[in-house]
């Protein structure tokens, strides 16, 4: 398949030349019709990297072409490619979801019946028809998210992007959203860049996952060939009492047979193991024998969780 995004050595530095590199020589080649995603902790470089590829924001270096159009010689052009569904919340909570969408849909040129048709049929894509005339201020915080994405996807874009579509809302939105990429993937062929931190979402909807910290791409690939990185390696979450632990127990769980890596925070030890089923009763009798009770164990299969893990030495979540 052919690419829809290309970038060549992006980077954003603010307040340049000592300020922060928040990008930081982004090279990424997104092939048409797939589900792409950006996994990252906070702060990772995310939202910035989606603004530069939106022309919100111009890159200190590089390149980003979007369907043939360079985003800095052909800004209007490359715009006319993609739909965006930013992080926040971007609607007029007074305005009905139809009145917001109808709004938008103008200010992207729609008119007439070509307005109304595809006011209709976003409404129906987001499952709002029945509460379409209810003004966005009632909305539930999934709800208002499904609209965020329903004004995305107005103009029928090549290309949409998703920035943290589903964070802060109940589970029940949080699959309607996912439900919605997919469909938007297999039955409409589109290419949706999907940024997140939740490594479920991004194991289950890619193809492809980059996976960034501190504004660089540190792995890329489909879940399956990132979780290769690691071999057979398990995770084995130890839940202690204890805030704090000795450091002679986390050196001593180190030098188990197998052990790769150890980690301990927020009241957690994780280890990193092959084999880790066989690890873990020499784990157990370590803690016991340095009075850490330990209140629950729980045995992880690889994941791109555990991939960023390996590469960062940190967890995702933190």
């Amino acid at each position: 398949m052919p690419s829809i995004i290309t970038t060549h050595r992006l980077k954003k530095q603010y307040n340049p030349p000592d300020g922060p590199l928040a990008v930081n020589g982004i090279d990424l080649e997104i092939e048409e019709g797939e589900v792409f995603s950006l996994l990252g902790p906070n702060g990772a470089g995310k939202t910035t990297t989606i603004s530069i590829l939106s022309g919100l924001i111009t890159p200190t270096e590089g390149e980003a072409v979007i369907a043939g159009h360079d985003i800095i010689k052909e800004p209007m052009a490359a715009k006319r490619m993609i739909g965006v569904v930013p992080q926040e919340i971007a609607l007029y909570p007074r305005l009905s979801a139809r009145q917001n969408l109808r709004f938008f849909g103008q200010l992207y040129g729609l008119s007439g019946r070509a307005l109304n048709k595809a006011v209709d049929e976003v409404l129906d894509f987001i499952d709002l028809t029945d509460r379409a005339d209810d003004k966005v201020e009632t909305y539930s915080g999934g709800m208002k998210r499904r609209v965020n994405i329903g004004v995305g996807l107005l103009h029928k874009p090549k290309v949409v992007y998703m920035d943290e579509p589903t964070v802060g809302i109940d589970p029940q939105s949080r699959r309607r959203i996912l439900d919605a990429v997919i469909e938007l993937k297999e039955k409409q062929g589109m290419t949706v860049l999907y940024t997140t931190h939740y490594m479920e979402e991004a194991q289950e909807l890619s193809d492809r996952v980059g996976i960034i910290d501190h504004g660089k791409i540190i792995a890329l690939g489909t879940t399956g060939e990132l979780i290769q990185m690691i071999g057979e390696e398990d995770q084995l979450r130890l839940r202690v009492d204890e805030q704090n632990i000795p450091a002679a127990v986390l050196e001593a769980f180190r030098h188990v047979e197998g052990v790769t890596n150890v980690i301990h925070q927020d009241g957690e030890i994780t280890v990193t193991a092959k084999r880790g089923r066989r690890a873990l009763p020499d784990l157990i009798t370590l803690a016991n024998e340095a009075g850490v009770d330990i209140s629950s164990v729980a045995v992880q299969e690889p994941d791109l969780e555990a991939v960023f893990l390996h590469l960062t030495g940190r967890a995702l979540r933190e």
